[in-house]
């Protein structure tokens, strides 16, 4: 599992069950306090045949984010979307 550790909160990439399929959640834990984890997905549109492809998936995700909000909800660059697709032509 990917870390990344912030003022205020840990970040942690996974990979989590649903059904037979996966999906890429970026799991925040507040340090040094009480609280308990929330997970955001990732990659949203997308699900994993295999586990370690959404765990990939997932890495590259918690890589991008630039801050955590004052509550812990990533901040990711403006048009990030997740997928390694090339953004349309303008």
């Amino acid at each position: 599992m990917t870390e990344r550790l912030f003022d205020d909160y840990a970040a942690h990439a996974t990979a989590v069950a649903e059904g037979s399929r996966f999906a890429a959640c970026i799991v925040v834990t507040p340090r040094g306090r009480s609280g308990y984890p929330v997970y955001y997905a990732v990659c949203e549109n997308r699900s994993f045949r295999d586990k370690t492809q959404a765990e990939e998936a997932a890495a590259k995700a918690l890589a991008a984010i630039m801050t955590l909000e004052g509550d812990g909800t990533p901040v990711f660059p403006e048009g990030y979307t997740g997928f390694d697709d090339e953004p349309p032509a303008a």
